[in-house]
């Protein structure tokens, strides 16, 4: 799904202004079509529109479809392929295939249900927006942990069931403004995470070095105190400091972050993980702990070490 726009608040404050407001989301998709599953389009009554469920394919079809439903206050289920001659005329890739759910808000999707599902999103509460395609009734779940876990969004296997993820943004907290870090923050970012490197060192930590990266001067273990540690956080810790990572390592191992990297060779592991074995951390918290960070691809410069540690984060992401 979308990352960085939160199309359910604009449809919610579009509706709540009286403009009107419907709220597209792609179900399914077959092969070339140009979005996955859970991208969406917000259309308001005036035609105003926010998003894209097509990449500009089939956009005017959803659009006529969504003022319709604004008049009758019914969701509609659309199907737009290769065979069908509106996509075709206004473009769809060959051979691809999308199933479009839209939703007036006010009735097929009720404003409280759509607010419960802005607030859950703007306090990095991971929820599924779960509905019957064929008898309606939406509602807001937890109990789909794979697709969660995996970003998700689609069908469940009874062909009716439509579960669309919205987790929190993915973030990466980079304790140590080190030149590794430099790569990986513009990698990550890539990758659609939202970087943030913390380092009490203002000589080391400067916007100029990670442009457009937000950049934090506190000690670390008050920054990630700060800033909150979550199920769709990763932190990497770069400065082989005890002094500065230790704190921070025993903040995340009490909390669910999905990655925990620490720079270091097996050596300096070793005694990392003696001294946390001293403040009674089992070896199996301990064993969450990525030491030393990243894949061993034999990378040999900050650059390749950057790459071993994002593939290394994605895999724990994706695979778990």
């Amino acid at each position: 799904m979308d990352k960085v726009e939160n199309f359910p608040r604009i449809a919610l404050e579009w509706h709540r202004a009286g403009r009107g407001a419907a709220l597209a989301t792609v179900i399914d998709t077959w092969g070339s079509a140009p979005r996955r599953a859970g991208s969406q389009l917000v259309v308001s009554g005036d035609a105003a529109i926010e998003g894209s469920v097509s990449g500009g394919c089939v956009e005017g079809a959803v659009i006529v479809e969504a003022l319709d439903a604004l008049e009758d206050g019914k969701p509609r289920v659309l199907t737009f392929g290769v065979s069908d001659g509106d996509a075709f005329a206004v473009g769809l890739a060959c051979g691809g295939t999308i199933r479009v759910l839209v939703e007036p808000v006010g009735t097929a999707l009720p404003e409280a249900l759509l607010a419960e599902l802005v607030e859950a999103r703007e306090s990095r509460k991971a929820v599924a927006y779960v509905t019957d395609l064929e008898s309606g009734g939406p509602r807001l779940s937890t109990e789909y942990p794979e697709r969660m876990r995996m970003d998700r969004t689609g069908v469940e296997e009874d062909g009716r069931t439509f579960v669309a993820v919205h987790n929190p943004p993915l973030r990466l907290l980079v304790v140590g403004a080190v030149h590794i870090a430099q790569g990986l923050i513009g990698m990550a970012q890539a990758c659609g995470y939202d970087p943030v490197v913390i380092d009490p060192r203002e000589t080391f930590a400067t916007p100029e070095r990670f442009p457009g990266c937000e950049v934090l001067h506190d000690w670390p273990d008050d920054a990630v105190r700060d800033l909150g540690l979550d199920g769709r956080t990763a932190l990497v810790l770069l400065t082989h400091d005890p002094k500065i990572d230790d704190p921070v390592i025993e903040a995340a191992l009490r909390s669910g972050v999905f990655y925990i990297g620490a720079l270091g060779s097996t050596r300096t592991h070793a005694k990392r993980v003696e001294r946390l074995q001293a403040k009674g951390f089992n070896a199996e918290e301990i064993g969450r702990i990525h030491g030393p960070v990243g894949l061993d691809i034999g990378a040999a410069n900050p650059a390749e070490i950057a790459v071993s540690i994002m593939a290394e984060m994605t895999s724990v992401l994706r695979k778990g």
